[in-house]
């Protein structure tokens, strides 16, 4: 059955980590916001808006799999690690992987929130002094915390990836952060790509997968842009 991927289409964004995860699968679908004419982004606005649709997503990302539509990112990947063998079927480290999935959405807030600390709302433009702040200290202490986090989590899983030998969803995600945070804030990860030799093994080994390395070479892959979470504002690295 093809999946139908609903996203903004012109940022990578929350919908990046659901098209890493279903190019690895190798899954088909089409990323609908991305397609020409009446059939691109008015199909997911009325979608989105839609006063027939049972149980409305609040925002894209959402995932349509037949009848079925799924919203918010980690339960996108939740549902889709089951199917597409990305995620394993034992409860308990099934939960563990859902587990580092919402880690890794509260920094990628965290992240986002570094140029947009006060509304999402108002421009970056009229936060910056307080972005910088923010910036200051993503940079200097919750940065390093996340990172040595997962970390500590490769270290304790005694293989390659974080379920150990095995890859999921969450390995593909924390390969993303890596890009994201890189192009965001490149002299505070070279500062901390030192103590993170685990996480820098994991994503290179990520970007080496035969269909993952495929997509980043490919059209599909949207460059990261200074509209979407990960943005690069050199002021705010000092």
């Amino acid at each position: 059955m093809r999946y139908e991927l609903y996203y903004w289409p012109n940022i990578q964004g929350r919908g990046e980590f659901v098209r890493l995860a279903l190019e690895e699968a190798g899954a088909d679908y089409v990323d609908v916001a991305r397609r020409p004419g009446r059939n691109g982004m008015p199909a997911m606005l009325t979608l989105l808006g839609g006063k027939r649709v049972a149980h409305p997503p609040f925002a894209p990302p959402f995932l349509k799999c037949g009848r079925l539509l799924i919203g918010q990112t980690a339960n996108i990947l939740l549902f889709l690690g089951a199917r597409e063998n990305l995620a394993p079927r034992q409860d308990a480290r099934r939960l563990w992987i859902n587990q580092l999935q919402l880690t890794i959405a509260d920094l990628v807030v965290e992240a986002h929130d570094t140029h947009h600390p006060i509304s999402v709302s108002l421009y970056y433009e009229d936060q910056h002094r307080q972005a910088k702040q923010r910036a200051a200290d993503f940079t200097r202490r919750r940065m390093p915390k996340f990172l040595g986090y997962f970390e500590e989590v490769l270290r304790r899983s005694g293989g390659p990836y974080v379920l150990g030998s095995r890859i999921t969803y969450a390995d593909l995600s924390l390969f993303q952060v890596v890009e994201g945070l890189r192009y965001a804030f490149p002299k505070a990860m070279r500062r901390l790509e030192r103590k993170a030799p685990r996480t820098l093994a994991l994503h290179d080994r990520v970007a080496a997968r035969p269909r993952i390395a495929a997509y980043l070479a490919s059209e599909r892959r949207i460059a990261f842009n200074e509209d979407g979470i990960f943005r690069h504002y050199p002021e705010l690295e000092g």
